[in-house]
């Protein structure tokens, strides 16, 4: 596919019911030079929408299907089993994934993360119930990987901040294989950290996943995952500190999203 330079990439924001961070995401790619676009689930299963016709699927945040059986699986079920083929056609032709939040959690339910030998149906992690016990609506500093493949972190070498809002955000591999394997192929793109960079327990890694495992991305670089909201954080307002520091204007989360759109123009 060959993208017309003059137009924009095209992003499907993907709509499930309980999905709540579309707009988030949406404000987040359009101020990235995208053209995004809301789609529901059913639109893409009925043919009414094609998924071929964009160069970005973003699974946003929320509480799909009210999180029943776990957080994710249904639809994961639903992406599993309505739109497989296209979805594996989706990153065959070199497209990118991103998936937030509860986004993430249908990725690795769904097993395209972390996709190990291409094999983007099988489970080999989960996102589970934080230590705490509870939902965890907080901050945090995320140091980003810099041997990592990952499209959407190319060139980003500070830590960087932005809000988490999750009940089951536990990162658990498998087994010490898996563990081992993300970390030898450089899979493992953000960690949770202090303002200085280093680990450190509760509430530092805020749901006590292993290894302070806060995103992944499959072997290409072009599909990740991620719990905490780079979209909550693109605008210098959204600082939980913006009227007693001096910010940058653009939050630390808009570089995803710019760093994705680029790729699309320089690949496509």
């Amino acid at each position: 596919m060959v993208i017309n330079l003059s137009e924009k990439p095209k992003v499907l924001v993907l709509l499930a019911a309980g999905i709540n961070r579309d707009r988030d995401a949406e404000d987040a790619f359009r101020l990235a030079g995208s053209e995004p676009e809301r789609v529901h689930i059913n639109d893409i299963a009925d043919g009414r929408k094609k998924l071929k016709d964009y160069q970005i699927l973003m699974l946003p945040g929320g509480f799909s299907f009210g999180d029943d059986i776990a957080s994710g699986k249904v639809l994961a079920n639903k992406l599993k089993y309505k739109l497989k083929d296209d979805l594996m056609q989706f990153i065959a032709d070199g497209k990118l994934v991103l998936g937030v939040c509860n986004g993430f959690q249908v990725m690795v339910k769904l097993g395209i993360l972390p996709g190990f030998d291409g094999n983007y149906m099988k489970q080999d992690v989960t996102l589970t119930h934080n230590d705490s016990g509870k939902f965890e609506d907080r901050w945090v500093y995320l140091k980003v990987n810099p041997d990592s493949k990952c499209i959407f972190t190319r060139g980003v070498e500070k830590l960087i901040y932005m809000p988490i809002c999750h009940g089951e955000g536990k990162f658990i591999p498998r087994d010490d294989g898996v563990l081992k394997r993300l970390q030898d192929s450089n899979q493992v793109v953000v960690q949770y950290v202090d303002e200085n960079g280093k680990f450190g327990i509760y509430p530092i890694n805020p749901n006590g996943s292993v290894d302070h495992i806060a995103g992944i991305c499959d072997e290409s670089g072009r599909v990740f995952g991620m719990m905490p909201h780079p979209e909550n954080y693109i605008l210098r307002t959204q600082h939980p500190r913006w009227t007693r520091e001096d910010l940058p204007d653009k939050g630390d989360g808009l570089v995803l999203f710019k760093n994705a759109v680029s790729y699309i123009k320089e690949s496509f």
